[in-house]
């Protein structure tokens, strides 16, 4: 197994590393119920009883900005095991608190065709094969203390925004973990609400691709519900999955508009990954406690609306016996359909299907509310309807806050909530709204 060296690692998980990466003894030896953090405080890495899996992220078990499906694997389980992983923070642990918005810059540019995330694994799981699922259950996530949140330069044309906003910036943050807050800047506060980025499979494909665009393998896929307690399905493109995570967030807006969430790193990414033989899905989906998430991605949005519909209905028919026509109507009233993001090339939806509804979803608001500020676009596009949407928003938390420019665009990537209106044909609602509870006193 690889060594555990050259890892930044953050509170929670401090205590349990402490002996494999070389801290005081008194650290070490703190006590701990969790048999897999009792293993890493004993200074085992690798399989051990009990079918719990320790994959550190060091430089021999991550990789920069791409996935291969001939990559050797850093773990191998069974199905049912459980993996406690940790990840890096982007370029390879070179973005960190301090570090200058040139220097960031710079990284994206002199690494052309390769994503800026640092994604750990794979993960091989024996017995998955083509035509399976993989079901992950997310168990627990304890993110470093600290994250960052940027925008890069109007000409390399990235974001939602690059031609509104081409000063790029970057804005550190310190996470408080007990409170689960940060401060954006004094008087607002984002809820801290991590979650991994990137989950994702081998693609059918040789070679190596990019870890930016989003796919039916999962990957860059940047829908802020896959929180602890949440079980992302994959489905299987090559024999043993081959399972990555990097990206990870602690905190992101719907959209993700200005390019980044806080880009943070995991000290700890506690997963329990089984096999289901011979169901095959199309596209990932995900189950909370009281809802089904179904998604959809395209490079035109409105064609990820249509693959989301299809993907909807499907899953409600399978689920609930329904045809077609009652499914389309029962997404109608009940479904919550979300903009995940748009900026990673790939743009993406998902839908909120609650397991045991009751009321109707209510009619999007389109004025303000005592909760929020909202936003309205309308437009035959519905990436179009995004924009008016989206930059309305920014323009009236300038206005009715204050904020620069800059701040505004990067407070509604960390903070903005962007619901999809009725579907009808030829128009397209975008709902954008922002917490007035992010304003606190004091």
């Amino acid at each position: 197994m690889p060594k555990r060296r050259d890892v930044l690692l953050g509170g929670a998980a401090i205590a349990a590393a402490a002996s494999a990466a070389g801290l005081p003894k008194a650290i070490a030896q703190q006590p701990t119920n969790r048999p897999e953090m009792k293993a890493l405080q004993d200074g085992r890495i690798g399989q051990y009883e009990g079918g719990v899996y320790l994959l550190p992220a060091t430089d021999e078990t991550v990789q920069w900005g791409w996935f291969n499906n001939a990559e050797t694997p850093r773990a191998r389980i069974k199905s049912g095991d459980t993996v406690v992983m940790e990840t890096m923070m982007a370029s390879q642990n070179q973005i960190l608190p301090g570090i200058s918005i040139d220097r960031i810059t710079k990284l994206r540019v002199d690494n052309p065709g390769r994503g800026p995330h640092t994604v750990t694994g794979p993960i091989f799981v024996e017995g998955a094969a083509p035509g399976d699922t993989l079901k992950i259950r997310i168990n627990r996530i304890v993110p470093r203390p600290y994250g960052a949140n940027w925008n890069l330069p109007g000409t390399l044309k990235l974001g939602q925004f690059p031609d509104k906003f081409p000063e790029p910036q970057v804005k550190y943050f310190f996470l408080d973990t007990k409170r689960r807050t940060t401060q954006f800047l004094p008087g607002i506060e984002l809820p801290v609400r991590p979650f991994p980025g990137i989950l994702g499979v081998a693609r059918p494909d040789s070679g190596r691709y990019s870890t930016v665009p989003p796919g039916p393998w999962g990957g860059n896929l940047d829908c802020r519900e896959m929180v602890e307690g949440t079980t992302v399905y994959l489905p299987v493109f090559v024999d043993g999955a081959l399972l990555w995570s990097g990206d990870s967030h602690a905190v992101q807006g719907n959209g993700e508009i200005n390019l980044t969430a806080i880009e943070s790193a995991f000290s700890e990414l506690n997963l329990t990954i089984s096999v289901i033989k011979r169901q095959k899905l199309a596209w990932p989906r995900i189950e909370s406690a009281t809802h089904w998430i179904t998604m959809g991605y395209d490079r035109d949005l409105n064609k990820a609306i249509a693959i989301l519909e299809e993907e909807t209905v499907k899953f409600l028919a399978e689920s609930k016996g329904m045809n077609a026509t009652a499914a389309r109507q029962f997404m109608l009233d009940y479904g919550d359909c979300q903009v995940a993001e748009v900026v990673n090339q790939l743009k993406g939806v998902y839908c909120m299907l609650p397991k045991n509804p009751t009321a109707k979803i209510a009619a999007r608001p389109t004025a303000d509310t005592p909760k929020n500020y909202v936003t309205v676009g309308t437009n035959a596009d519905a990436m179009e309807a995004m924009n008016i949407a989206a930059m309305q928003l920014i323009e009236r938390v300038q206005k009715v806050k204050g904020l620069s420019g800059l701040n505004a665009y990067s407070l509604a990537s960390l903070a903005m909530d962007t619901r999809i209106g009725r579907l009808e044909p030829g128009a397209k609602t975008i709902h954008c709204l922002m917490p007035k509870s992010l304003w606190v006193k004091g």
